[in-house]
C-alpha cells in the first residue's frame, strides 16, 4: 500500500480472518477510531449477512464449502458498498481465500476496497471461539477456516496483514496505517 494516504471517502475496509481473530472487535474500534476523526464511517458485520442454512451447518460445527459461500459473499458486496456510500464501511469479513477478496473487489462498485487480515495463530483462535457466548462459530471450526486460509500475498497491494495478538489499540493503529486510512 502506499506511503500516503489517500482520501478514504466511498472506501470498504476488510478486516479479516479466521473465526475468533477478532473481526468484529476490531472491525468496530477501527469504525469508532475514524469516526474520532471526523470521518464517515459505518461498520458491517459479514457473519450478520449469512443465510440461515449457513449459520446451521456451523452450528453444527461444520465448515462452510465455496457453494456456502459464494452467495453471501455476493451480499456482503454489496452491502458493502451501500452501507459505504460516501464515507468507509469497515466491515468485519472473514474473506479467507484470495478469490473470495477477489470477488469483493470485483464487486465494489468502483469503491476502493482494502483488506486487512487478522493474523492470529489457530491455538488462539480456538481458546478466543470457545471464550465467546452466542456466537454460531465454535471453536471447532478452527481447522477448517485455517484450511482455507489464504493470507493476502505480496502481488495483493490493497491487502496487509497484521499482528491481532497484540493490545486491541495497537491492532487498530496498525490496521489504520496499513489501510492507509490515517
Amino acid at each position: 500500500m502506499s506511503a500516503a494516504a489517500p482520501d478514504a471517502a466511498g472506501c470498504v475496509l476488510y478486516v479479516m480472518g479466521v473465526s475468533g481473530s477478532g473481526k468484529s472487535t476490531v472491525a468496530a474500534a477501527v469504525c469508532d477510531a475514524l469516526s474520532a476523526q471526523g470521518r464517515a464511517a459505518k461498520m458491517l458485520d459479514a457473519d450478520d449477512l449469512h443465510p440461515p442454512a449457513n449459520v446451521a451447518k456451523m452450528r453444527r460445527g461444520e465448515g462452510l464449502n465455496d457453494e456456502d459461500r459464494w452467495p453471501w459473499l455476493r451480499a456482503v458486496a454489496a452491502a458493502a458498498c451501500s452501507t459505504a456510500g460516501d464515507g468507509v464501511a469497515v466491515v468485519a469479513c472473514s474473506a479467507l481465500r484470495r478469490a473470495y477478496r477477489d470477488a469483493l473487489r470485483a464487486g465494489s462498485g468502483g469503491r476502493r476496497a482494502r483488506f486487512v487480515h487478522l493474523a492470529i495463530p489457530e491455538t488462539t483462535a480456538r481458546s478466543r471461539s470457545a471464550a465467546r457466548t452466542g456466537h454460531f462459530a465454535g471453536p471447532t471450526l478452527a481447522a477448517s477456516q485455517f484450511a482455507a486460509l489464504e493470507p493476502p500475498a505480496t502481488d495483493e497491494a490493497d491487502a496487509a496483514s497484521v499482528d491481532a495478538t497484540r493490545a486491541l489499540s495497537e491492532v487498530v493503529r496498525n490496521v489504520l496505517a496499513a489501510a492507509d486510512l490515517f
